[in-house]
């Protein structure tokens, strides 16, 4: 089936069941077309032995009848999660060479479940950033371009090489992560979904680390309901880490019903920022039409302390990531910098770092060095972990008051060029993470989901806010937005 690559995952997964296509078919045609799109800079290590081994065990699987949902669907996963014996380097030059002798619980629980890995993906490195050009590998290029304009666009970050590869049909779907919006965002950039489950409810046991407190795994895939089939093969409690939340996994599918009538949708008075623009807070409002025509009630919240927000996760992040790159040193594994003679242990480190890290990295690593020293403990770390407090408070107000679901834009803008924001003062870059950063620093679930197209003709998304561990409830959103706005718009072809 020559554009078998096109499928949704609920679609493959029938197609595979009824044996109309083998997933040695389907996997064939995604690395072909993995082949034919090096433009996209989307994967950076392939893996088409592994794939190909895989598929044929997931066909014997569905012969036997024993075939889970994920049986014989072609993946890819993000350069962070450690794949056994394949290249994982976090898009890190200090990483080069690294091939771990494990696998990450996440990436498990889907090779378990019969999924396929068709390689690694491109990203930001160690997770830092949201174009994803701070990549060792370059940037990865979104599949989507401004109507009449050939300028090569951002992808998002730091899951920019996941999102375009499930744009692009590279895929089926994509493992992501998510620190501070880095599924939402590279969804919203590429016309897709993405969804950061609960703090907890994947294993972060195998994932190269940013911002340990922050941190989660999430998918990058066609529709919500291929969000809930993939969600839940990757979700399970793993004691290897000591935040995975021991609570059974639902069948997230199964709560996709598409029934919201009587469900309280809350709109956040704090999220109309200055200067906003017209065709977001537009698309935000059409968003909550349809949410309120399907039957839900949209009523105003306030999130008070959502200003601090965006400061408070700038300085908490910056502050773990500077205690979780410290172990990249130049002695155990990953990069090591030659020495001069009559350099000794202190020269190694700090050439090591040096060159291994590039510059975003080495720039939150030296704020969070700052932040966590002596002088400023308590005046930047301590203070932001209080309004991180208090930010979550804010939500569980609003939950407690009956709402179920809160609507947001995923983004202040959509897609914009390669370079264009490169030289630019970090922080324009940082305010592209303004509606997603306060779900990570509450360990809440949220989902970016394709609304619309701006003036140009590129995607924008909308973000649904859940309940903690109610991920059923917030897909099942997702899913009665997702068929209101009607989204079925592709890229154009030019790789």
């Amino acid at each position: 089936m020559a554009e078998a690559n096109r499928l949704t995952i609920a679609d493959a997964r029938d197609r595979l069941r009824a044996r109309d296509i083998s997933a040695v078919e389907l996997t064939e045609t995604c690395l072909n077309a993995i082949g034919d799109a090096g433009a996209l800079g989307a994967f950076v290590h392939q893996t088409p032995e592994i794939a190909l081994e895989q598929a044929k065990a997931a066909d014997a699987r569905l012969a036997g009848g024993d075939a889970p949902a994920m049986c014989g669907i072609p993946l890819g996963v993000k350069d962070l999660f450690c794949t056994r014996g394949v290249p994982s380097q976090a898009a890190s030059r200090i990483l080069e060479g690294f091939r771990p002798d494990y696998e990450s619980t996440v990436t498990r629980n889907l090779w378990d479940a019969g999924a396929v890995m068709l390689g690694k993906l491109n990203m930001d490195e160690f997770a830092m950033g949201s174009s994803n050009e701070t990549s060792c590998y370059g940037p990865a290029v979104n599949p989507w371009r401004r109507a009449g304009d050939e300028t090569g666009l951002t992808p998002g970050g730091s899951s920019g090489g996941s999102a375009a590869a499930v744009a692009a049909d590279l895929c089926l779907g994509a493992t992501g992560t998510d620190t501070g919006g880095s599924i939402r965002q590279p969804a919203a950039f590429t016309g897709i979904t993405g969804i950061k489950p609960t703090y907890g409810r994947c294993s972060r046991w195998g994932i190269v680390a940013f911002a340990s407190s922050l941190d989660q795994a999430g998918a990058l895939t066609k529709s919500v309901r291929d969000a809930a089939i993939m969600l839940e093969a990757m979700c399970g409690h793993d004691p290897k880490d000591s935040t995975s939340a021991d609570l059974p996994v639902p069948c997230f599918e199964a709560a996709l019903d598409g029934d919201i009538r009587g469900r309280k949708i809350g709109i956040p008075r704090q999220y109309r920022m200055d200067g906003m623009p017209e065709e977001i807070e537009r698309l935000w409002a059409t968003g909550a039409e349809m949410m309120r025509d399907a039957g839900a009630k949209v009523v105003d919240i306030s999130l008070p302390h959502t200003g601090y927000a965006l400061p408070a996760y700038y300085v908490i992040a910056p502050a773990e990531a500077s205690a979780n790159l410290a172990r990249y040193d130049g002695v155990r594994y990953g990069h090591r910098a030659a020495l001069a003679e009559g350099e000794g242990i202190g020269d190694l480190y700090e050439k090591t770092r040096a060159e291994g890290f590039g510059p975003e990295v080495r720039r939150r690593v030296m704020i969070g060095a700052y932040v966590l020293s002596a002088g400023f403990y308590d005046a930047y770390y301590n203070r932001a972990r209080k309004v991180r407090a208090l930010i979550a408070r804010d939500f569980e107000a609003a939950f407690a008051d009956g709402v179920e679901a809160i609507l947001t834009p995923t983004t202040p803008s959509a897609a914009f060029g390669l370079g264009e924001m490169q030289n630019a003062d970090p922080v324009r870059m940082y305010l592209n993470d303004v509606f997603t950063v306060t779900v990570n620093l509450a360990g809440l679930p949220a989902v970016s989901v394709p609304a619309g197209l701006d003036g140009a003709g590129l995607p924008l998304g909308l973000q649904l806010i859940g309940r903690p561990w109610n991920e059923g409830a917030l897909l099942n959103a997702a899913h009665v937005l997702e068929k209101a706005t009607g989204f079925v718009s592709k890229p154009a072809r030019w790789w």
